[in-house]
């Protein structure tokens, strides 16, 4: 299926006339099972399409008036009379008061998995005992709606095997999040915890983000991974949920024992991710290794530097004459300016950053601003003049810095900036600072 509403009916009409799931959807999909279900119920209200099967071939079930009743059917048997609206909505058979008949049976197992009425999904809840390809159906059931249905289902979930459920990861974790869905989350948990290693670890390069996160979870408390593997993990994944998962797990204590500890932290200190190196950082307190977080005092990230004083300081160390040194000669550690602004003092430093912004590189200006604004001593006059700067990255940073103060900078100076002859950084600048002044902005001339 692609989704569609039209392709999903249409492999359910399939599925209805002899086809097998596997021959109509991707069957390794979560979601493709989920819309075939929810197709079989919007079905409910057009029941004759649930079942090939008729009373008569060729012969219609029964003949409508034109009150709406059934004027009879095969065979000579007078008709019941139809439900009416106000029948339905008071949950009545009908005017002649006959009690409902139990809905035929489909001829799919898969379809009466699916069917609106409860009474034939738990029948068909049998089917699935000879046909484990129904079991992504028995899982669905599991979180049924009618208590009869979800009850039997659960028992023949919890009678299989544990290594049945790892196919179904990814539908339990999408059911899971249904107000009744715990119950095939807590059988699949435990038997990622008591199953095979190989099964869990497979799991942890399934592409759906929830498994992966789970059996990487499960792997990290079951030690099933190294701490070289889970500090690759962390250094290499996109996910951050997973960088903060593996890169703790890498270095808790006694994790990286003997001539392996130095590999793990220089993996997780070349790291691209910034919460991935912050834990290498850290780590190295633990280490005894107090003096090497001194280079990342300058790292491009905040959190970083404020990991790399905290270990320097931890060590006897004092990061503020560093900084000092390092704006010396700011171009070969641009950084350093924030970082004297995060731990410098406002009175002797602050004169140190106001120069820096003059700096040819535009990297050191952006970190002077940021240093600027983390001693809070941001002057509004002395920043507007950077909302003109050839590089966007300190117009965007000077923006950030002025907008607390945006309804003190004189509103035609903020409308010459969104001319559109301006750059495009100058223009979003002033139009940001524009709506944080509360002044909406002037459409452009000829603008209808």
């Amino acid at each position: 299926m692609d989704g569609s509403y039209g392709e999903t009916l249409r492999a359910v009409m399939r599925v209805r006339d002899g086809a097998a799931p596997a021959e109509t959807f991707d069957v390794a999909s979560a979601g493709e099972w989920l819309a075939f279900d929810a197709g079989v119920r919007d079905l409910g209200n057009r029941p004759w399409l649930l079942s090939r099967a008729s009373e008569e071939p060729g012969r219609p079930a029964g003949v409508l008036g034109q009150s709406g009743g059934v004027l009879g059917r095969p065979g000579g048997e007078p008709g019941r009379p139809a439900r009416t609206l106000l029948d339905r909505l008071r949950g009545r058979a009908g005017s002649g008061a006959v009690p409902p008949a139990a809905p035929p049976v489909p001829d799919a197992p898969a379809i009466a998995l699916c069917h609106p009425d409860g009474r034939v999904r738990e029948a068909a809840l049998d089917a699935v005992r000879t046909a484990p390809e129904l079991r992504p159906l028995l899982v669905v059931r599991c979180a049924d709606w009618v208590a009869p249905v979800r009850e039997k289902a659960r028992a023949l979930l919890a009678g299989l095997p544990g290594d049945a459920l790892f196919p179904l990861a990814e539908l339990i974790l999408r059911l899971s999040r249904r107000a009744r869905g715990d119950f095939a989350r807590t059988l699949l948990e435990g038997a990622l915890r008591e199953g095979p290693a190989a099964e869990v670890l497979a799991l942890t390069a399934h592409p759906d983000r929830a498994t992966y996160r789970l059996a990487y979870r499960i792997a990290v408390e079951r030690g099933l991974l190294t701490p070289m593997e889970l500090a690759a993990t962390a250094a290499t994944c996109g996910d951050v949920a997973l960088q903060d998962l593996c890169a703790e797990a890498a270095v808790k204590p006694g994790a990286t024992p003997g001539p392996d500890a130095a590999a793990v932290l220089d993996r997780l200190l070349a790291a691209r991710a910034p919460r991935v190196r912050a834990a290498g950082v850290t780590a190295l307190r633990r280490a005894g290794q107090h003096g090497d977080a001194e280079p990342f005092l300058v790292d491009r990230s905040g959190v970083v530097r404020a990991c790399a004083r905290y270990v320097l300081r931890q060590g006897g160390g004092d990061p503020l004459p560093v900084y000092r040194a390092l704006c010396a000669e700011p171009a070969a550690h641009p950084a350093a300016a924030a970082g004297l602004g995060e731990c410098g003092d406002r009175a002797t430093d602050a004169g140190t950053l106001w120069a820096l912004l003059g700096h040819p590189l535009p990297s050191v200006r952006v970190h002077a601003i940021s240093g600027l604004r983390a001693l809070d001593v941001v002057e509004r006059e002395r920043l507007t003049p950077l909302l003109d700067d050839p590089s966007p990255a300190v117009v965007r940073a000077a923006t950030r810095a002025l907008l607390p103060d945006a309804a003190g900078i004189p509103e035609h100076l903020l409308r010459e900036r969104s001319a559109a002859d301006r750059p495009r950084a100058v223009r979003v600048a002033a139009d940001r600072l524009l709506r944080a002044a509360g002044l909406q902005r002037r459409p452009a001339p000829g603008y209808r």
